[in-house]
């Protein structure tokens, strides 16, 4: 596929005569298990756009201005489909329960479930199938403030050895304020378990250069005074920390790669740690609280996070080394880019004192979050 323009987007708009309210153009983008894969590029009254494709109900590409106007791409990602079957976890909806579960052990009104261990021990991000591998229902929808669509899909009792039909919803917006807003809704006919969440990954710096520069200059807030500590396979042992006195305390703008040596331990990996955001207190009723801030200072771009969320896993793309190659051809190196997946804590089904995933019949899930991108001044 052609990389990502700004004179291609001009051509996928050209027949969309309403830019005061934006657009959303539909294009095919392949085939999985049969059904045809479609993407979708939406587009704001500011000229700013996002890519999502109904294959895993994904976040392709965002597209923002940096503090000259310049529009840039800060979400890493892939070129054409195969890209996202090849590569999980990258900008995809990761359900039925994202992040991990200790040795996959489930206990739901008293009934025990195995699920499937993908994780060394564990159970992570929904398992061998989990949401980011299906083709989504898609619809677009009159949002009041943006381009809006929406992805669903039921999950059928018995996948992946969770309980219940879940019917699932997630909708994205790209607000005129350059907003990219996610919500999250599910409903079961059986108690069980849920905890979706999205798994960009954002380089404030841009994604479409010559070349994709480690995120380890950006400046990172994380409105968290605790978080939860974790054993040797990650998942958490019960205590909620301080992270004052720890590479972890990034409740000042701090730049990611002041202590990332230090964040696993001294190994050299880097982050991969569960926050519990301070304002959430055991519940928001649906209020957006923030979460985060990422500054990246050439460039000028600021993203805020607000969810609804009580916890936030933080990424640090420790994974990557350069070989696995995205949008243009361009290689990932380590820390190519950071993750911040707004989401209840690890093992929360094992963990009592955790607020909560279970979901039953009559209850519906709700969960919003929001990057909201703007621009600072340059440095005096």
């Amino acid at each position: 596929m052609v990389p990502y323009t700004k004179a291609l987007v001009a051509t996928l708009f050209l027949a969309c005569t309403d830019v005061a309210f934006g657009g959303i153009e539909k294009q095919a983008w392949g085939e999985f298990e049969g059904a045809p894969v479609s993407l979708y590029t939406l587009r704001n009254a500011k000229d700013a756009s996002i890519r999502v494709t109904d294959y895993g109900a994904t976040l392709v590409a965002i597209v923002v201005p940096d503090r000259n106007g310049k529009m840039g791409d800060v979400a890493l990602g892939f070129d054409d489909l195969q890209g996202y079957r090849d590569h999980r976890f990258i900008g995809s909806t990761v359900g039925r329960y994202g992040n991990r579960i200790a040795k996959g052990g489930l206990t739901v009104d008293g009934k025990s479930y195995k699920l499937v261990t993908n994780n060394g021990p564990n159970h992570l991000h929904g398992g061998k199938r989990g949401f980011d591998t299906f083709v989504w229902k898609a619809e677009t929808i009159d949002a009041k403030d943006g381009p809006a669509i929406r992805f669903t899909r039921t999950s059928p009792d018995g996948e992946e050895s969770y309980p219940g039909n879940l019917s699932t919803s997630v909708t994205y917006t790209l607000t005129n304020e350059n907003v990219v807003r996610l919500e999250y809704t599910a409903t079961t006919d059986a108690t069980t378990v849920v905890n979706l969440t999205n798994h960009s990954h954002f380089n404030l710096a841009g994604t479409d250069g010559v070349a994709i520069e480690p995120v380890l200059d950006h400046l990172l807030q994380v409105h968290a005074n605790r978080y939860t500590p974790f054993d040797g396979t990650h998942i958490p042992t019960g205590e909620i920390a301080p992270v004052e006195g720890t590479p972890l305390d990034f409740r000042k703008p701090t730049r990611i790669g002041q202590q990332i040596a230090k964040a696993d331990g001294g190994k050299g990996g880097g982050y991969d740690h569960n926050f519990v955001v301070n304002d959430w207190a055991g519940g928001t009723d649906g209020k957006l609280i923030p979460v985060a801030t990422v500054t990246e200072p050439k460039s000028g771009r600021k993203m805020d996070v607000f969810s609804t969320e009580p916890g936030v896993q933080f990424y640090s793309d420790n994974g990557f080394n350069g070989s696995l190659k995205g949008k243009g051809g361009l290689g990932f190196p380590k820390h190519a880019g950071f993750c911040l997946e707004t989401q209840h804590f690890p093992d929360s089904p094992n963990r009592p004192e955790f607020p909560t995933t279970v979901l039953t019949p009559g209850q519906t899930y709700r969960s919003t979050t929001e990057y909201r991108f703007s621009t600072t001044a340059p440095s005096p």
